[in-house]
């Protein structure tokens, strides 16, 4: 098996990316949280921020005007930071609970990886998780078969999570890759990829398995392929509108495309 000479290390995201196929793990649990306070949301807009660390989802989830307007209406004022904070220790036991019920590897997801290993690349990670969450995925992950070799969660670094660039990066140092230049950043979100541009490096976006279709793996397969081509469509659009240098289905499409990274690489392109 021919290894690469060039590139060093992959940086994955998690959800919808190389496990729980179609990222259900926080929207549902965000579900919850704001029916809970008379506050209901949708699917659709429980996905509009997602990759973004918990906190400033549900921030950003309040500030969705048509969930603003709900609301004011229930509660006669805009949501304020301690409302956000106060829904966040909501959130939190209850994503702790369910993360374990969405942990299944995306189909094919863990061979992947354990090809990338044997052609030399290091296997990095981050997560919008906060570490409490982290704790409880990473053991599930390493029992079927995932265990990257490091892992950032999204409240571990004072500087903060996504989109900065700085859970990336510090994979970078860990990892001890000598060149941003030759890591590739693979997430389903467009805070995400905005995550590994900031940090320097190619970017691969997923579409079918990611948020943004938002499908399990057995709906997916159920579609035609016409259908598919429906619900890809605006996913691929969203993603390369943050500007991913690729965009596939899922993890299983990307051993062809870090063939093509390497040779850009060696023939002196930059992300």
């Amino acid at each position: 098996m021919q290894r690469y000479t060039t590139l060093e290390a992959v940086i994955f995201d998690w959800a919808g990316t190389v496990v729980d196929f179609g990222s259900f793990a926080p929207t549902q649990v965000l579900i919850e949280v704001f029916t809970q306070v008379g506050v209901p949301v949708s699917l659709a807009e429980a996905r509009v921020p997602m990759g973004l660390a918990k906190w400033d989802h549900i921030q950003a989830l309040g500030r969705l005007p048509a969930v603003a307007e709900r609301w004011q209406a229930r509660f006669g004022r805009a949501m304020t930071d301690a409302d956000v904070d106060a829904l966040y220790q909501q959130f939190m036991p209850l994503q702790v609970a369910k993360v374990a019920a969405y942990s299944a590897p995306i189909p094919g997801a863990v061979d992947t990886v354990n090809l990338l290993r044997a052609r030399g690349l290091k296997i990095g990670s981050c997560s919008g998780y906060p570490r409490v969450v982290m704790d409880q995925l990473l053991p599930l992950a390493a029992a079927a078969g995932y265990a990257p070799d490091h892992c950032v969660a999204t409240d571990d670094l004072a500087a903060g999570g996504r989109p900065g660039p700085w859970m990336a990066l510090d994979n970078v140092l860990a990892l001890r890759v000598g060149d941003v230049r030759h890591c590739v950043k693979v997430d389903d979100t467009t805070p995400g990829i905005a995550e590994g541009l900031r940090a320097g490096m190619w970017t691969v976006g997923l579409s079918a398995s990611g948020n943004a279709v938002g499908l399990t793996a057995a709906e997916w397969a159920a579609l035609d392929p016409a259908e598919q081509a429906k619900r890809r469509a605006p996913a691929v659009a969203q993603l390369r509108q943050a500007g991913a240098h690729y965009v596939l289905d899922t993890l299983v499409e990307l051993p062809a495309v870090l063939d093509e990274i390497e040779r850009r690489v060696q023939a002196g392109e930059r992300p």
